[in-house]
């Protein structure tokens, strides 16, 4: 009999920053390393034979619990990988829930009628997945294998291996990240002994629901982006840099909206795409102001200003507006995200922090000096 331990990568990119992330590549977040090394330490007395993963560096970087400290090496298989999203990749999941609502229920709902362009059907993906379990399994008979993939793909391999058509996947939980399945083969033949045990993990990411993250959920916290007009809508530029400045000096000595307003158009007419409204459905919720010349022959990323209005300050959505930079950013190959925070604005700063930035200098600006924050945002393992 082969062991195969069945393993959700840790947090990701995708997870945290409400993007349909599927082959699309992202780094794990801070929570998603701390995830792996409770992995680790869970399997610290287990012995494995061999671990493999899909290609993906999230499960990649946590496979790195398991073949790391035995000293293997990782088997990479694309078949291990997350379902296909075509043309949805890194979307906002706030955007395919404005532009393809009903598409968007079906995927949620695991309906084996959903189909996007460039994208994958839940049959074939959870036959790619259960074959190339077998095959890890065929090659390792008798052995213990670490097997590291993806939410949906896991879901669907095991949908039919607990005897439900894929019409009822839906009623099966999604697996938390890092969450384990225990699958014991042998003669082809597939007993799962658990599956979704996340005993290892003290905050899990996820409630154990049976939908991906629930439409209702979406709804209430996934943003979408839309270029802010200007100078149309300056009025509102300004008013956003106004209540940025007060909130991060505590004054407005020294502000400048005709400087701001000024560079701000520069960085629209360059791309339309660089100065950004964040929306709740249709509810503007904060402004995202990139500069992609600034700074790129370092090959760094610059968020000149990053805005929250004052009500949704503090609800989990301000990290959506740093994921759309990061990703933005990366797409254009750059290896770090560099923005500036005021040394006494703590709130801030300490929301950059807790998201991996840390302060590389500083730069004249507000009313005295600014703290220079930076980000890596690369992909090496």
């Amino acid at each position: 009999m082969t062991t195969i331990y069945l393993i959700r990568h840790g947090q990701a990119e995708g997870n945290l920053y409400r993007r349909c992330h599927s082959w699309h590549n992202g780094l794990l977040t801070l929570k998603g390393r701390e995830q792996v090394k409770a992995l680790e330490k869970r399997f610290e007395g287990t012995h494995f034979d061999a671990v493999y993963s899909s290609d993906l560096y999230r499960a990649m970087a946590t496979a790195g619990a398991i073949y790391r400290p035995r000293g293997l090496t990782l088997r990479v298989d694309p078949n291990l990988r997350e379902i296909g999203a075509g043309v949805w990749e890194d979307v906002p999941w706030g955007q395919l829930l404005h532009d393809h609502r009903e598409s968007l229920t079906a995927f949620l709902t695991c309906n084996p009628s959903w189909e996007v362009e460039g994208g994958e059907t839940f049959s074939r993906v959870r036959q790619r997945v259960q074959e190339a379990i077998l095959r890890i399994a065929d090659a390792h008979q008798g052995q213990t294998v670490a097997v590291v993939s993806h939410g949906c793909a896991i879901r669907m391999a095991l949908s039919s291996w607990l005897g439900l058509e894929l019409e009822e996947v839906h009623q099966l939980h999604l697996s938390n990240n890092t969450g384990v399945a225990r699958l014991e083969i042998e003669n082809g033949q597939v007993k799962v002994a658990y599956y979704n045990d996340d005993s290892h993990l003290v905050d899990p990411t996820l409630p154990k629901a049976s939908i991906v993250y629930g439409i209702l959920g979406i709804e209430k916290n996934a943003l979408r982006f839309r270029p802010l007009l200007l100078p149309q809508e300056k009025e509102q530029y300004l008013s956003a840099r106004q209540d940025g400045w007060q909130a991060s000096h505590g004054t407005m000595d020294g502000f400048d909206g005709e400087k701001f307003l000024s560079v701000a158009q520069a960085n629209s007419a360059y791309d339309k795409n660089c100065v950004l409204l964040a929306l709740l459905g249709d509810t503007p919720v904060g402004v995202l102001q990139m500069d992609w010349l600034q700074d790129a022959d370092q090959q760094a990323g610059r968020v000149p200003f990053f805005f929250m209005m004052p009500e949704f300050r503090s609800k989990g959505l301000g990290v959506q507006l740093l994921g759309h930079a990061v990703c933005t950013y990366r797409a254009m190959g750059r290896q770090t995200l560099r923005l500036r925070c005021a040394p006494e604005n703590e709130r801030a700063k300490q929301f950059y922090i807790s998201h991996g930035f840390h302060k590389v200098g500083e730069e004249p600006g507000g009313i005295g000096h600014l703290d220079t924050m930076e980000k890596y945002i690369g992909l090496e393992l």
